[in-house]
């Protein structure tokens, strides 16, 4: 398979493994872009995993959809309060439909690198297209990768008391690296190691190009920053611009 699956045991983790990105100062600026995007309509997430994202913009009132690969995320999901809200489809991102047109569909948090083939980011680009109306947008946000940033031999990317991470470069014709996780969750030492294909900016583009999109905006957070040479991620937005 050329998307990677978080099985029972990552899913149930990945709350405590992800505290930090539901902190307020990281999810509430996610949250108010992504409300400014819809523009008060409906919203799709590809990759909605445990709901950080979805259960917030739900909260705010919007009409939000899922697409996720892993049942088991979906399970976590919906043990929350005000899932009931959120219609969820289990199913690849490439290639899953949800009943419906949208005025916005998102994939956060480096989730298009899940999709390890280029030929299968090129799919996602073309779903989302495809449940966008004209004028609708798909917001990416997507590390932006720097090869002296993951050497052949590993690049430590974080290390504290209860983290320590490890990117190495696997295959750079193919563009795949793999990200080395081990955790203290609970006083239990996690080992997890995931694959992920990284894509370019300028590669990004093509892709909404070929899904019949245009790029709108590139920041370098979601607090609108200056995207720049030195920038570590971006935000994309692209429109729809036709019918199809």
């Amino acid at each position: 398979m050329s998307s990677e699956v978080w099985g029972k045991d990552a899913a149930a983790e990945y709350d405590a493994t992800s505290a930090e990105m539901f902190d307020p100062e990281v999810l509430g600026p996610t949250v108010d872009f992504l409300v400014e995007m819809s523009r008060g309509g409906p919203a799709l997430e590809f990759a909605v995993g445990t709901g950080r994202v979805a259960l917030e913009l739900a909260a705010r009132g919007l009409l939000v959809s899922g697409i996720e690969l892993s049942p088991h995320m979906v399970d976590q999901l919906r043990a929350k309060p005000g899932a009931d809200s959120i219609q969820v489809a289990i199913g690849d991102m490439r290639n899953t439909r949800v009943s419906g047109t949208f005025k916005l569909v998102y994939l956060v948090w480096n989730s298009i690198m899940n999709v390890t083939t280029q030929e299968g980011q090129v799919e996602v680009f073309e779903n989302a297209a495809a449940h966008l109306e004209v004028g609708g947008y798909f917001v990416v946000e997507v590390g932006v990768h720097k090869q002296d940033r993951a050497p052949q031999f590993g690049q430590v990317f974080v290390m504290d008391d209860h983290h320590v991470g490890i990117d190495t470069l696997d295959d750079p014709i193919k563009q795949l690296m793999s990200s080395h996780h081990w955790r203290e969750i609970n006083g239990h030492l996690l080992r997890d190691r995931g694959q992920f294909r990284y894509v370019w900016p300028s590669e990004l583009d093509l892709m909404a190009r070929v899904a019949g999109m245009r790029l709108v905006h590139r920041w370098a957070g979601w607090q609108k920053q200056i995207f720049d040479s030195q920038s570590e991620s971006q935000v994309v937005v692209y429109e729809k611009t036709a019918p199809g």
